[in-house]
């Protein structure tokens, strides 16, 4: 890697992370200290939905926006391509792109909220048996995972699959675009329901009982792994240099959790965006025999993670704002103007509870016909009471995952917040309540992207290992410590919380 020593022995090296999401690609560039230089966003357009349950995107637009964010990365941070040791990359998981036997696109990509392949998920669950399954990848078949909706093409477009000669993930398309290799690292490939996870390899077994062609597959690589260097090709559109190392890079949970520091047993993120995450990292591929947590493997070889999902995390009060609450104009509500309202309400809103299942729920119920609740209303509760049963009851089904991780041994010796719910000086405080833990907030929350940089700066050889790397980069800004008071009243209503979605299930259950 002659570049990228080059760039070290001058003293200064500089690394590129790009994070390939649903509504757009971001590329920050950061330093060796690990600060940001700059960052720039190109949205993609927005994905289409043909059908209710359907989720699809064009790769090309991906790679489209890809290129724009780079170039407008690298001009803002003042630094010319030739300064560029290294790229790393990060996306979103789960989704299904299949290439002819020239590189193009064969259809729209089935994204990872498209949730068609129910019929795919119980056929294959009925072929290998559940636990097997489970065994073999440490996961369900679930409706979002990429095996499930290869099948569906298969099954329902056989003229497409006939030309399908190769498979990838949303970011590995745009690095294959880039450099023209197919490859793939261990954390996305968690999320295709291909992977032994445990031993990190394709599993054959699943793979014969598929009848899916190993050939299809991409190449497996370490996240923190060189996996090819920028073509002429790639460079020319991008304007980063021909001959740019490339890292295999991490799905965006991993990576985002690479860069809060999230990469030793014990250490535990809490992120609330649309939806809310539990990431816990762990040193050997800890199990949940019923599949109500993905484990998956992590960005840092040897090591793996467990990961609870809440669907319906920053969505809920999102959901309120734009629904219930507008001012006398029709205008709504700021965030700020009903997180200050709901501040002045006491902990536990005074009996009322909210479940956060407007899309269902994955963790811990695996369940798509769960149904948001509100309960407890009397005549004495206000829009406030309602707002901050909302945050409350976020973050009750976020403690679930924590409920769970003891059940199954996983440390948890500090907790990082990340996302929105970081940002929320009330939300941060619940989230503390709730845990019954000190939680701590990053200085540099940038999410995938920066954790992409990361690994790029391992693989560039900046850091020795991912470890180092954000022992040098991630810095804690800020703590808030658990109320005592406060802690018991929501250690109660959390059990009142628990005693809801038993209660209500019936009432949503298809008969």
């Amino acid at each position: 890697m002659p570049q990228a020593a080059a760039a070290i022995e001058g003293g200064h090296i500089f690394v590129l992370g790009i994070d390939v999401g649903t509504g757009g690609a971001r590329a920050i560039v950061i330093d060796g200290s690990g600060r940001v230089l700059s960052s720039a966003t190109e949205e993609h357009q927005p994905f289409a939905s043909p059908q209710i349950g359907w989720a699809e995107q064009h790769p090309e637009d991906w790679w489209r926006a890809f290129c724009i964010a780079v170039r407008k990365a690298i001009a803002n941070s003042n630094l010319s391509a030739e300064d560029i040791a290294c790229v790393g990359f990060s996306g979103q998981m789960h989704g299904a792109v299949m290439l002819d036997e020239q590189g193009s696109v064969v259809r729209p990509a089935l994204i990872w909220c498209d949730v068609r392949t129910e019929k795919q998920c119980r056929d294959l669950t009925a072929k290998i048996g559940r636990e097997r399954l489970i065994q073999l990848t440490c996961n369900p078949a679930l409706a979002n995972f990429t095996l499930t909706k290869l099948l569906w093409v298969r099954e329902n477009e056989p003229e497409n699959w006939k030309r399908v000669r190769a498979v990838m993930l949303p970011k590995d398309y745009v690095r294959f675009r880039l450099t023209g290799e197919r490859a793939t690292d261990m954390t996305d490939a968690s999320g295709t329901l291909l992977l032994d996870v445990a031993h990190r390899r394709w599993s054959q077994e699943i793979l014969q009982a598929a009848e899916i062609d190993e050939r299809l597959l991409p190449f497996l690589h370490e996240s923190p792994s060189v996996c090819g260097k920028v073509s002429s090709k790639g460079a020319a559109e991008t304007g980063l240099r021909a001959g740019t190392p490339v890292v295999a890079g991490a799905g965006d949970q991993a990576a985002g959790a690479t860069g809060m520091g999230i990469v030793a047993a014990g250490t535990v993120s809490a992120t609330i965006g649309t939806s809310g995450v539990v990431f816990a990292a762990t040193d050997r591929p800890s199990l949940d025999a019923r599949g109500r947590v993905h484990t998956f493997c992590h960005a840092i070889p040897g090591r793996w993670h467990v990961m609870g999902v809440t669907q319906a995390a920053g969505l809920s009060l999102r959901w309120f704002r734009d629904t219930l609450a507008t001012n006398s104009s029709g205008v709504r509500e700021s965030y700020d103007q009903l997180t200050a309202e709901a501040a002045k309400v006491p902990a536990g809103s005074d009996g009322l509870l909210w479940t956060p299942y407007l899309m269902g729920e994955r963790t811990p119920h695996l369940d798509s016909n769960a149904r948001g609740a509100l309960v407890g209303l009397t005549a004495s509760h206000t829009r406030a009471h309602a707002v901050r049963a909302i945050l409350e009851g976020v973050a009750f089904s976020l403690r679930d995952t924590f409920t769970l991780f003891r059940e199954m041994n996983v440390p948890v010796t500090s907790i990082r917040l990340g996302g929105g719910g970081a940002r929320s000086p009330l939300w941060r405080q619940i989230q503390a309540d709730v845990y019954g833990h000190t939680v701590e907030i990053v200085e540099a929350e940038e999410g995938a992207a920066y954790g992409a940089a990361i690994l790029a700066g391992v693989g560039a050889g900046l850091w020795p290992s991912v470890d180092a790397a954000c022992h040098t980069t991630v810095r804690v800004a800020s703590r808030v410590n658990p109320q005592p008071a406060a802690v018991a009243t929501l250690n109660t209503s959390y059990s009142a919380y628990r005693r809801v979605y038993p209660a209500t299930r019936e009432i949503f259950t298809p008969h």
